[in-house]
């Protein structure tokens, strides 16, 4: 009986470090590239570049560059933070879908709210939506993919 009991906690014990050994590290989602994306306005469009976010205490931060045209002249430059706690990456890995929020501030030092939702194809990439808040009235909605670099 004791034998039989000590077997089936082994087993336990090992199939838990199996599935615990199973995860990725969070480390191997310290950087992730975000598409170029364009959104239609009122006559115009907006595109929206940024280079890799980069994961710093619990939030990817990266620099944005705006272009809006034809109104050449409400283009803007600024950084952009989002926060995405460690269960919201597991969740990501596992196939589930995860909102989040944030806030970009361009380099007028005016502050915008960002929310999204990203829906994972696999573990490493997927769909992402972002709407971002630029005033109380207008709302900037950006559909693109992202990919986590390992």
């Amino acid at each position: 009986m004791l034998r039989r009991s000590c077997t089936a906690l082994l087993c336990a014990f090992t199939l838990a470090l199996a599935v615990r050994g199973a995860e990725a590290p969070i480390a191997s989602y310290n950087r992730v590239t975000i598409a170029p994306t364009k959104t239609s306005i009122y006559i115009g469009t907006v595109s929206m570049t940024m280079p890799p976010f980069v994961r710093k205490n619990g939030a990817y931060e990266s620099s944005y560059a705006a272009k809006v045209f034809p109104y050449f002249f409400s283009s803007e430059k600024g950084t952009l933070a989002i926060t995405l706690p460690d269960e919201g990456l597991r969740k990501l890995e596992k196939g589930e879908t995860v909102e989040f929020s944030g806030r970009a501030v361009n380099t007028d030092g005016e502050e915008r709210r960002v929310e999204g939702k990203a829906t994972p194809a696999d573990a490493l990439s997927g769909k992402i939506k972002v709407r971002v808040f630029v005033s109380k009235k207008i709302e900037l909605i950006f559909n693109t993919s992202y990919r986590f670099e390992q």
